[in-house]
């Protein structure tokens, strides 16, 4: 079996207690080299989603009848939109435990196969009520995402109204329940209440986890310009302009050329000299005038 590098530092020890529980079925050697794979799925789920699904194929094929493998697949393949290969990977992991931990990702798997009806089946199924709150209201938001799917907007906008959408205390969902609220009033006209819901939005996504602030941003009609950009254009050239800029750089240095001739001593010194020689020629050649004989000498 081809294996992938894995950084020295992951020991394997880094998953959770109850992962490490389900390993010890195995033999401490397979264990560890499973553990260390998980740990890699973990690690490059966000940002790298097909290397995670590379480690979690290799942890699968050593540990195809543990839960946590099966549900870890899972997870990669949804991040991966592969969402029959994850429905599968969720459902035996869900026949392995008993637990309904997955039945909302679960749905959503349903809406991403093109079956926002089934999801909403799901949605009203008893298995709901077996959820705690982070599952309900996860729950809620993937029926709210169906009920757009089939175009029932305004169902979908009082999907999300629920006591957990009103708190003013700040979980883990509330950013994306207030967030899909928001989104969902925008898309259905209501631009001022949207505003106000991106708004809450952004005081409690503490963690970057949706793009409130840039939606938000963006209903005030303020714009981010990338400086880098600006600086790009700015060191672009427009076409002829190199060869103007040459152009005028010649006419400067024939015109400097002719000011240092004018200017230049030596030249000066030349020319005088030349005009002196031109005197003493001239008078040298100049015709002498003799004295008329009619003339009268002078007396004594």
């Amino acid at each position: 079996m081809k294996r992938l590098p894995i950084p020295d530092d992951v020991t394997g020890e880094e998953i959770d207690a109850d992962v490490r529980q389900e390993l010890q079925s195995l033999p401490k050697g397979l264990a560890e080299d499973v553990s260390r794979n998980l740990v890699m799925v973990a690690r490059l789920i966000d940002e790298d989603p097909e290397g995670a699904y590379a480690y979690s194929k290799i942890a699968l094929r050593l540990a195809s009848r543990v839960a946590a493998v099966r549900e870890a697949a899972g997870f990669a393949a949804y991040a991966n939109q592969k969402y029959s290969e994850a429905l599968a990977e969720f459902r035996a992991a869900r026949r392995m435990t008993g637990n309904v931990d997955l039945w909302p990702v679960m749905a959503d798997c349903e809406r991403g196969l093109g079956r926002p009806e089934k999801a909403l089946d799901m949605a009203g199924a008893p298995e709901v009520h077996k959820l705690d709150k982070a599952g309900q209201v996860e729950m809620r938001l993937v029926a709210a995402g169906a009920r757009r799917d089939i175009g029932q907007l305004d169902a979908a906008i009082v999907t999300l109204q629920s006591p957990e959408l009103a708190s003013n205390s700040v979980q883990p969902w509330t950013a994306r329940l207030r967030y899909a609220y928001a989104d969902a009033l925008l898309a259905a006209g209501r631009e001022d209440e949207a505003r106000e819901w991106f708004a809450k939005a952004v005081e409690s996504d503490k963690d970057g986890s949706t793009d409130a602030s840039d939606r938000l941003a963006e209903l005030d009609g303020v714009e981010f310009v990338d400086a880098l950009v600006e600086d790009e254009d700015e060191d672009e050239v427009a076409p002829g302009a190199e060869a103007e800029d040459e152009a005028e750089a010649e006419d400067e240095s024939e015109t400097a050329t002719d000011a240092e001739a004018d200017t230049d001593p030596d030249t000066e010194v030349e020319s005088e000299v030349d005009d002196e020689d031109d005197i003493v020629e001239a008078e040298r050649t100049k015709p002498v005038v003799e004295a008329d004989d009619d003339d009268e000498a002078p007396r004594g």
